[in-house]
């Protein structure tokens, strides 16, 4: 049975319930398996000796989570190749990759949780009332140890871009 912690986050001033373990800064970020948009496993293992830069949303498909993505996007171009940046959500990979075709999505690189909900329990991400993740930015650095985390206290809100973007860049 998963964790479950309450007072973390809330979705348009409703309080919800996150399943899984409160990682923190200085952790050992957990493994996890997704699936790209091919359907190809993905795991945490996969980058290793790079720095990660993981923007988690609920579902590409809506105004934060596509501002969000657009944005982390944008901003990474400017990141050297040694950082690799996805986003990662539960909405299936044929739904990623056409959002992503037409919102000309090149730097990040949308991973889908959908099959295991591994990413989401191991991160303690997952919403037990709505079955989806909530709003988190992580970064997980050379050796695999979380360098910065952000939990967005309102799910519908933005994350703080400019910190997450400089924790990436002071590990580089």
């Amino acid at each position: 049975m998963a964790q479950e912690k309450t007072g973390i986050i809330t979705f348009k001033g409703n309080p919800m319930t996150l399943l899984g373990p409160d990682i923190k800064v200085g952790d050992a970020a957990p493994e996890f398996r997704v699936v790209d948009n091919g359907l190809a496993p993905v795991t945490l293992a996969d980058s290793a000796g790079k720095v990660r830069l993981i923007t988690v949303v609920p579902s590409i498909d809506t105004p934060v989570c596509d501002t969000m993505t657009r944005k982390f996007n944008q901003d990474a171009a400017a990141l050297p190749d040694s950082v690799v940046v996805y986003t990662i959500s539960l909405d299936l990979p044929f739904a990623q990759k056409r959002w992503c075709g037409a919102a000309g999505i090149e730097k990040v690189k949308t991973l889908s949780d959908y099959q295991e909900r591994s990413f989401g329990l191991n991160y303690g991400l997952l919403i037990k009332e709505l079955k989806l993740l909530a709003r988190a930015v992580y970064v997980i650095d050379q050796q695999g140890k979380v360098a910065y985390r952000e939990i967005v206290k309102e799910v519908t809100a933005e994350p703080d871009y400019a910190a997450a973007l400089a924790a990436a860049k002071n590990l580089v």
